[in-house]
């Protein structure tokens, strides 16, 4: 290809900030003239952390509507950044480019490299914040170190801050250089599933920056009223649905507190307003923490844990995973996340505690699993939580703290809505015994069509004994931190 000489251009690559609207590198690279944008599939850097099945289905989707809101000018490639953007910046003579920051510690490595490497080409860098409220290196405690616990980095260390820089319209002038460089075709990404499972996500969600857009509306005009009692509650359409528009960029999370901060609510429901603030507030202590530690997805945070005694049962990872454990809760949240690509967060932690409690298995199974079956897999959220409901993690639940998925289903699915919703063979079964059919007398069953070990499985645990069990391995790693301190 001829070189073509456009010195007044920026080469603008986006990342996780899929959108036109408050993008900071694109709106510089707009006011300063002609604009190459560029998304490349990254093959050499995110090693194990490469998107999983769910995300990679999300991606394709959300590639298409950023394409369509370019007119047709985003360049998509797939390959090693390093090499790729060099010689695209060459080919093309662009002496300029933009970029909005990643948190991961992939990314943080590879794009300090890319930095030096373009710069040393004589190539202007300009970075930018798209995607936290707050950089998480000027967040700190008086004595310069990173916060620990949730509360106390978000009261004091984030709110008494400037507040988040406020949201920037789309560029008023976009004009690409749709002819400087040919890119490949999307399909050649291989992003889409070659089983066809995907066609209940589909119906679910609606990819892209309009539909992240048209997803905030509702929620603050129809569900941030009563949103602090209603989270909760998997029964009902609740919560903001707006992870995964947050986690590809097609939603800034600075959109996302001004809409909230200025929607028109009564006195009364300024708890509401508070609360979903401070859910953003935990997602960026998840970036938070996992740019303070960077080995928070493969390392316990709390060291004691590294003698945890885990259990190896590969039958009962298989049937968490599949939705057959026997409990309804946990078996109507694995069906919806394998569904959906999304599982409801209450139900999140009921699933999550019964991996790592009551089978005793792994928090890296479970972390492996959502990382390849949620749309909104994130490094950071899923790390830390996982982390958390372990109780090894930062401002973790303790680990006595488990999570009974009767209880906790008769206190948020109180009508069993939920669990029929996605266990239709318990449709039958009266309220009463809608979260433990195994404790329904053999007339009822009989009379509800349910078969225990055949319409629908026999408990795979005893959640009494299994959570004995848990907390005894528990006691036994305490009694040896003990030993080891006298």
């Amino acid at each position: 290809m001829n070189r073509i000489v456009t010195e007044q251009a920026t080469l603008v690559w986006f990342r996780q900030d899929l959108r036109i609207q408050d993008n900071p590198a694109l709106y510089y690279a707009a006011a300063q003239g002609k604009v190459l944008p560029v998304y490349i599939f990254d093959t050499k850097h995110p090693g194990q952390w490469q998107q999983g099945g769910a995300s990679r289905w999300w991606l394709h989707q959300s590639l298409i509507a950023l394409n369509e809101r370019l007119n047709g000018a985003l360049r998509i490639f797939q390959g090693d950044p390093l090499d790729l953007i060099p010689a695209l910046l060459q080919t093309a003579g662009i002496k300029r480019m933009a970029w909005n920051r990643c948190y991961q510690p992939w990314q943080i490595r590879r794009d300090g490299a890319l930095e030096v490497t373009v710069k040393d080409l004589d190539i202007e860098v300009h970075t930018h914040n798209g995607s936290l409220l707050w950089e998480p290196w000027e967040v700190l405690k008086k004595d310069g170190t990173p916060y620990k616990v949730f509360t106390p980095y978000f009261r004091k260390g984030c709110m008494t801050r400037e507040a988040p820089r406020f949201p920037l319209p789309a560029p008023q002038s976009l004009q690409t250089l749709s002819h400087a460089i040919k890119g490949e075709g999307l399909d050649s990404l291989a992003l889409m599933p070659t089983v066809n499972w995907y066609p209940d996500m589909a119906c679910q969600w609606q990819p892209g920056e309009e539909g992240a857009g048209d997803r905030l509306s509702e929620f603050v005009t129809q569900r941030l009223v009563q949103y602090k009692r209603g989270r909760d509650r998997p029964d009902i359409q609740a919560t903001s649905r707006l992870s995964p528009h947050l986690h590809f960029g097609e939603l800034s999370p600075n959109q996302a507190w001004y809409v909230t901060q200025n929607a028109p609510l009564s006195s009364s429901s300024e708890d509401d307003r508070d609360c979903f603030l401070s859910e953003l507030g935990w997602r960026e202590f998840s970036h938070y923490l996992l740019y303070h530690w960077p080995t928070l997805p493969r390392d316990n945070f709390q060291e004691k844990f590294d003698r945890f005694a885990w259990r190896h049962a590969s039958e009962d990872l298989e049937a968490w995973q599949r939705g057959t454990t026997g409990i309804p809760m946990v078996d109507a949240g694995m069906r919806e996340l394998w569904q959906t690509g999304y599982m409801h967060n209450r139900v999140r932690m009921i699933v999550g505690s019964f991996l790592v409690k009551n089978l005793r298995l792994h928090w890296h199974l479970g972390q492996a699993w959502f990382w390849d079956t949620l749309v909104d897999a994130d490094l950071a959220s899923n790390s830390a939580s996982w982390q958390w409901i372990a109780g090894s993690g930062a401002d973790a639940a303790p680990y006595f703290r488990i999570f009974n998925p009767v209880t906790q289903g008769q206190r948020f699915d109180p009508d069993g809505v939920y669990v029929k919703r996605f266990c239709p063979e318990l449709s039958g079964l009266p309220d009463k015994y809608i979260h433990c059919p195994w404790m329904a007398p053999a007339l009822v069953l009989a009379q509800s069509g349910v078969v225990l070990g055949s319409t629908y499985p026999q408990p795979i645990v005893d959640l009494k004994v299994s959570r004995q069990q848990a907390l005894s391995a528990f006691a036994a790693l305490k009694n040896h931190s003990s030993s080891v301190a006298h």
